[in-house]
């Protein structure tokens, strides 16, 4: 198995406080681990990243993590988060640390959010509501990406994947928008022809609701991932119904990447009361994807 990177993110946020309560909570082999950033353990090896600069400090924690993958030294990171202001000001104009890693590591990558056996993915991401654009190239590169994943690192036969309607009641037949009929059907047909088991697009309201009280009351989901057309759409459910417990998962990498639901938090930054939960459940699901 190889090493897990994990960077300890803001230095104004959170990020350190989590990792560190994180790893004590986990106690892994040193041997396993390596972090980069700030120093914030004396039993892991750290590369230590000295720059006073917020966004700068941010961004070459996650080049350094890029080089060491790109080199095969390691097989997963973990991401501590970082504020996207910050790295613009820094003069690094990406809208998130998935759009810093695609660059980084030349991939694709699709955000994947994960909690237990409920995932949804995002086919779009960090955009504005009146920029979101779905197109039959779109949904059949990402789903396709999805299914790969589902079958390869989550070892699942036949994936069973589940699409959000863009439009209110799926378009109401084209009443309330014609992207379900004009694009997203004929996406799905494509899907279909390459053996992809996908079912037709669904009103995201009755979707979400019959997932989330599979989830609450602890039963098995019906699907294997939802696919989200948009940020909200997707998140709005799952922050909601498990917010510690989910792992943001970026999926197209050469690597391994998984990362924390919280954000920097300032306000609570420095206080050591941030709850280092879904960073825990971010470090065991890269050990366990690293060591499939």
């Amino acid at each position: 198995m190889y090493k897990i990177a994990i960077t300890t993110g803001d230095i104004k946020g959170i990020g350190p406080e989590i990792t560190k309560k994180a790893l004590d909570f986990l106690n892994l082999p040193k041997s396993d681990v390596v972090i980069i950033g700030q120093k914030i353990s004396d039993i892991y090896d750290t590369i230590v990243v000295d720059d006073s600069i917020n966004g700068e400090f941010c961004y070459n924690t996650l080049k350094i993590a890029s080089e060491l993958a790109l080199d095969n030294k390691i097989g997963a990171i973990v991401t501590a988060p970082v504020s996207k202001l910050a790295l613009l000001e820094a003069g690094h104009n990406f809208s998130g640390q998935t759009e810093v890693l695609s660059n980084l590591l030349n991939n694709d990558a699709e955000m994947l959010f994960m909690a237990d056996d409920f995932r949804v993915m995002l086919l779009t991401r960090h955009l504005a509501l009146k920029d979101v654009k779905i197109t039959k190239e779109m949904m059949t590169d990402k789903i396709s990406r999805l299914n790969d994943f589902l079958l390869n690192q989550c070892n699942i036969k036949n994936p069973k994947i589940a699409l959000c309607a863009l439009n209110p009641h799926a378009g109401e037949g084209g009443m309330l928008g014609r992207e379900e009929i004009d694009i997203m059907l004929p996406a799905i047909n494509i899907l279909r022809e390459k053996g992809i088991n996908i079912l037709n697009p669904m009103s995201a309201d009755a979707l979400f609701a019959g997932v989330g009280k599979k989830y609450l009351k602890g039963e098995k989901q019906d699907y294997d991932a939802v696919v989200a057309c948009y940020h909200d759409q997707g998140l709005c459910p799952v922050k909601a119904l498990c917010f510690d417990k989910t792992v943001n998962t970026t999926i197209g990498l050469k690597v391994i990447r998984t990362s924390p639901s919280c954000g920097t938090a300032y306000d609570i930054a420095g206080k050591n009361i941030a709850d280092p939960t879904s960073m825990i459940e971010a470090i065991k699901l890269a050990y366990k994807l690293n060591k499939s």
